[in-house]
């Protein structure tokens, strides 16, 4: 039986913009969104299953998750955590999604190993990929897996995750993870394809700094638009999205 959501383009769909003053003010309301999308997946279904991203406005997240009122606010032992994408190193590696999520969040909450879904940077590429697909399959409700939550950050160059401008990623309809290669770097990733992130249930982008208002403006002027701008193809067709910025990342809207 093919999936029921089968192959098509995303058609662009109505988002939310939520901008707060700091990166401090963002991560307590990342953490409240993660609270809330937490308690109803529980409430509804009885786990909340959820893809993280690497990156330095994740961390300041996953260490107010750890702290009150927050770490109080979830019931973290009906939590499967997943990842949005990783490189292709150790899982102890400084450059692995996983340790810092590990070092930052797991750890912590003594997350137990069984609750953690990671992407196995230290084998073949494509490989990894694809037994990673077979976790989701099996793991995650929905054909295709319907995660309940999917963060993800924003690179300067319009990438989300480790999709990026020009890549052959982008054009992938049917795999839900695949092995890519950022351009001018010989290191491989590992990555949710759109196909999978737009099968969410709510997709939330966590975005701080000026850097980033640039990018921020282009990607939401050319949502569907994702061969440029990759975040410009996230747009979950049964799901939400959330723009999450601070005001010097939203300065430009």
């Amino acid at each position: 039986m093919a999936d029921a959501l089968g192959p098509r383009p995303a058609a662009p769909t109505s988002f939310e913009i939520a901008v707060v003053p700091d990166a401090e003010s963002l991560a307590v309301a990342a953490a409240d969104e993660f609270a809330r999308s937490a308690a109803e997946a529980i409430g509804k279904r009885g786990l909340f299953h959820v893809a993280l991203s690497g990156g330095s406005t994740p961390r300041a997240l996953y260490r107010r998750l750890t702290k009150a009122p927050h770490r109080g606010a979830v019931a973290w032992e009906s939590v499967r955590f997943f990842f949005g994408d990783e490189r292709c190193v150790p899982p102890d590696s400084e450059r692995s999604n996983f340790r810092m999520a590990r070092e930052e969040l797991f750890d912590p909450l003594r997350i137990p190993p069984r609750r953690i879904f990671r992407m196995r940077g230290e084998d073949a590429p494509r490989r990894a990929a694809g037994a990673y697909e077979r976790s989701l399959r099996a793991h995650v409700p929905g054909r295709p897996p319907r995660l309940d939550l999917v963060l993800l950050g924003l690179g300067g160059d319009g990438h989300t995750a480790s999709l990026f401008p020009g890549t052959p990623a982008l054009a992938e309809s049917k795999r839900l993870v695949v092995e890519n290669f950022m351009p001018g770097s010989k290191e491989p990733r590992i990555t949710l394809t759109l196909r999978a992130i737009n099968a969410a249930r709510r997709v939330i982008f966590l975005v701080s700094g000026d850097g980033k208002a640039a990018v921020v403006a282009g990607v939401l002027q050319k949502r569907g638009r994702r061969k440029d701008l990759p975040a410009a193809g996230v747009n979950p067709s049964r799901g939400t999205l959330l723009w999450l910025l601070d005001e010097a990342a939203g300065s430009k809207l």
